[in-house]
């Protein structure tokens, strides 16, 4: 395999930057391009040391004091020989440093091509992989912690123990097929179906934790809806606490939907607020209107403001109907600062919660925000056990479809041969969830992912 380059740190000025290195050339490399301040020869360094010397230019000119470290294989990230510099977060160190590499035999990394190689070598399975981007696309702390569960092995651990226990069944089937004069202890299908359960179960739980894993790592499609001057802009300037939106007393001000990323209750919310519910008065208005109609029809959580110092009039009717046909909805009664004149008991029954609140005060924030995580609480699975992609899913649901076939054909009194025909579909299945067994292009689908240095 060749040696590869590629700086870690992307190319915006930084206090440290790092160039890595992979491949059987990558410690021979380190000796043309750094040298160690005693003298020495990198290579004579120890593994896992950082070095202080000099990064070397084409001249043979010092670019830079910095730091170097080697990892021998197959004891490093990738499984091969690899090697780092930490520079000074220079973009034009960076680039020299990796100039002289592809001068000296080294080729650009690939996205992802490092996470990769460690991959093929052994070095993780397939959802440590994905945790890696996973890290690096978190987006709350409880996301994070989750991918570093995934990295550290959890799912994995969680399927062996089912893969273990087909692979059991499978090679006692075989060998008592195959050695009926050996001392092997008769096959009978009977004797696994307590252990068929307990996989089943399993395999349940975790494909259980996808919905709320998927929320988790992408957050929660949330719309703001109301007809004009409710409050909806105020609201979410609250939120975001600093002025996104417009606001003003000239109904129909929101005409297009505006988009941002916030935490709400723990929960991470791509809120959208969208134009006023009414009947438009012009093309623009119209296009508005409709635009918002859609972004809370493809929300999972509706947020319908009302303004609770004027009654529920014609006006909210729209309002009330979006919200009727919405996955989840919350009534967000606003001005509470002013007198109230809207009873929340007149608001239909379907709301999942009814919050008063007052935008220009930010009184009564903390209660809508309780009610975001009373509706999406933080998952009883621990760290690293919830999926939180469709690939890892769908490989999971695909095993759990197959054991279920497999306990039906048991409990119909079929032939071993059929149920087990069953329990190898689940084998392959678990197998491409972890790599075991993966096509080539599911492979490279899943690291184009990545950055590129990682």
């Amino acid at each position: 395999m060749d040696t590869i380059a590629a700086i870690a740190t992307g190319q915006s000025v930084c206090a440290i930057g790092i160039v890595r290195v992979s491949g059987p050339e990558s410690i021979a490399l380190m000796d043309r391009v750094f040298r160690p301040a005693d003298g020495s020869a990198m290579s004579a360094h120890a593994s896992r040391r950082l070095v202080y010397g000099a990064l070397l230019g084409a001249d043979g000119a010092p670019v830079d004091y910095c730091l170097c470290t080697i990892s021998r294989a197959p004891h490093s990230y990738t499984g091969e020989d690899t090697a780092e510099l930490q520079c000074h977060g220079s973009p034009v160190v960076l680039n020299e440093a990796l100039r002289r590499l592809f001068a000296l035999g080294a080729r650009q990394a690939g996205p992802g091509e490092f996470t990769k190689r460690a991959f093929l070598n052994g070095r993780m399975d397939l959802t440590q992989a994905e945790a890696v981007v996973d890290i690096i696309d978190a987006e709350t702390a409880l996301a994070a912690e989750n991918a570093a569960g995934q990295l550290a092995g959890a799912v994995t651990r969680r399927t062996d123990a089912v893969y273990g226990f087909l692979t059991d069944m499978a090679a006692h089937f075989a060998a008592a097929l195959d050695y009926p004069d050996e001392d092997i202890e008769p096959f009978e299908l009977e004797g696994y179906a307590a252990r068929l359960d307990s996989a089943i179960g399993e395999l349940r739980a975790l494909l259980s934790s996808f919905e709320r894993g998927r929320v988790l790592r992408e957050g929660l499609r949330c719309a703001l809806i109301g007809r004009p001057n409710v409050g909806k802009s105020s609201l979410m300037n609250a939120l975001l606490g600093y002025e996104r939106a417009i606001v003003t007393d000239i109904p129909g001000t929101t005409r297009d939907t505006i988009e941002e990323k916030l935490l709400l209750g723990g929960v991470l919310l791509r809120l959208t607020d969208t134009a006023g519910l009414r009947e438009a008065g012009g093309e623009v208005e119209r296009l508005g209107v409709g635009r918002a109609l859609s972004a809370a029809e493809g929300s999972d959580l509706v947020l319908a403001v009302f303004d609770g110092s004027q009654p529920l009039t014609d006006a909210d009717a729209e309002t009330l109907a979006v919200a009727a046909r919405a996955k989840k909805a919350v009534a967000v009664i606003n001005k509470s600062d002013l007198e109230r004149r809207l009873d929340p008991a007149v608001l239909p029954g379907g709301f999942a919660a009814v919050v008063s609140l007052s935008a220009a005060t930010l009184d009564g924030l903390d209660g809508l925000a309780a009610a975001v995580r009373r509706l999406y609480p933080a998952p009883e699975a621990p760290a690293g056990e919830i999926l939180t992609n469709s690939r890892q899913a769908e490989a999971v649901g695909r095993a759990l479809d197959a054991l279920e076939h497999a306990r039906g054909a048991m409990r119909a009194g079929v032939t071993p041969d059929a149920v087990l025909t069953e329990a190898e579909q689940a084998q392959r299945a678990l197998g491409e969830l972890n790599g075991r067994s993966v096509a080539e292009d599911v492979t490279e689908r899943i690291f184009s992912r990545f950055c590129v240095g990682k």
